[in-house]
């Protein structure tokens, strides 16, 4: 590699694209092609940096597998960045064995690092969590020891620790620092800002509160019975119901959770749960029988007592009673907490995050476009969906429930 390639590349790893660009910017052999397509995604540029990309690809001979399976790897992390989730993990595995077969361990593990990220974008905790606990970031550069801390941080936050997230983004700025790439240690503070603003509404005894997510996790280890309307599950420190795949139930219990200790009549039971505006006898027959359903799930939290006017909630171990709910009221609500990160989606891959329909996504971003919630740039498949973050609200507790749940 000549002079000014090697002065481009290290312009590049310092986090300076442009000073990159000025070395290379008029050469059109494969190496300079791939540095010019690195320095354009780092501005923002993905269609232009990915053209370039491919075109080094092919510029490279047969023999020169690892310059391929890095340009492949670029490829995948411009594809992340513009929320183009359903890439091909098959041709980043394989760049990555070609990497890892060839000594190069640097970029092996940033290609291992790009499969833990997506997984954490889709939801996907458990797969994330487990590939993280398997990466040894004890030889690796800041750069990486701070993307490495970012996600033990993301996935700390999505479980609700928020301790653990703290401490995680204190390594992570550390590494930023040392690093001295300056567009990292912003993605670093974006994350702090994120654990000091509100996460959920906290409804008790009448009272309805903004928390943090530390009040979260704190709520969540103390005695009291929390009706969780984030994942639709009800808790307390050592029992967790899932209600997430029985609406009516779910309503049912929230409105008793809200109501603690008073009771709540049946006719307005009947109303919410079961949108009727006229009650009549076989109306009150079915809240007998999701009643005796909801009674027999929460047997091992709490007692749903037969009142003289309705249905009173009555916890076996204490009597403190919460609705943890969403910091925003919003049908569109999940769909807004994939938007907050500022970045460009699909509709296709919202759809792939929210586990939804497309064409059900599709329908919802024209909702939210009509009422200047979000706006879109580009036609067809190259349509791109993006909204400003969600004013004074953290995302975690905005997720659906198989996002948001562990």
């Amino acid at each position: 590699m000549d002079s000014l390639m090697t002065a481009a590349a290290r312009a590049l790893a310092a986090g300076d694209p442009l000073g990159a660009l000025n070395r290379v910017a008029l050469r059109d052999d494969a190496p300079a092609l791939a540095l010019r397509g690195i320095a354009m995604a780092q501005l923002g540029d993905f269609p232009r940096a990915k053209a370039l990309l491919r075109r080094a690809s092919r510029g490279f001979g047969a023999k020169e597998a690892v310059a391929r399976a890095r340009c492949v790897v670029a490829e995948a992390e411009i594809a992340l960045a513009s929320r183009e989730l359903a890439w091909p993990a098959k041709a980043l595995d394989h760049a990555r064995a070609t990497l890892e077969a060839h000594g190069d361990r640097i970029n092996a593990a940033h290609a291992r690092y790009l499969d833990v990220r997506r997984a954490l974008l889709i939801g996907r905790i458990d797969e994330a969590e487990e590939a993280l606990r398997a990466l040894d970031a004890s030889a690796l550069p800041p750069a990486l020891l701070a993307a490495h801390a970012l996600i033990e941080a993301g996935i700390a936050m999505r479980r609700l620790r928020a301790q653990r997230a703290r401490a995680a983004l204190d390594h992570a700025r550390e590494a930023a620092r040392v690093a001295g790439i300056a567009a990292l240690s912003a993605e670093v503070d974006h994350a702090r800002a994120l654990l000091d603003t509100p996460a959920a509404r906290l409804i008790a005894q009448g009272e309805t509160r903004l928390v943090l997510l530390d009040d979260v996790e704190a709520l969540f280890a103390s005695n009291t019975l929390v009706i969780d309307a984030c994942r639709h599950a009800v808790r307390d420190a050592h029992t967790v119901v899932s209600l997430a795949s029985r609406p009516v139930l779910f309503t049912l219990a929230r409105m008793l959770g809200e109501a603690s200790p008073d009771d709540v009549p049946r006719d307005r039971l009947i109303a919410c749960a079961f949108r009727m505006r006229h009650v009549d006898e076989t109306h009150r027959a079915r809240l007998r029988v999701e009643m005796g359903r909801l009674r027999t799930l929460l047997r091992p939290l709490a007692q749903i007592r037969a009142t003289r006017d309705g249905y009173a909630l009555a916890p076996h171990q204490t009597a403190d009673v919460a609705v943890l709910a969403r910091p925003l009221d919003d049908a569109h609500a999940p769909l807004l907490a994939c938007l907050s990160d500022g970045e460009a989606w699909s509709s296709s891959a919202l759809a792939l995050a929210l586990n939804a329909s497309q064409r059900t996504v599709q329908r919802a971003l024209e909702t939210l476009a009509a009422s200047g919630k979000v706006q879109s740039f580009g036609r067809g498949r190259a349509r791109r969906w993006l909204a400003p973050p969600t004013p004074g609200f953290a995302s975690a507790l905005l997720l659906p429930a198989d996002l948001a749940s562990g």
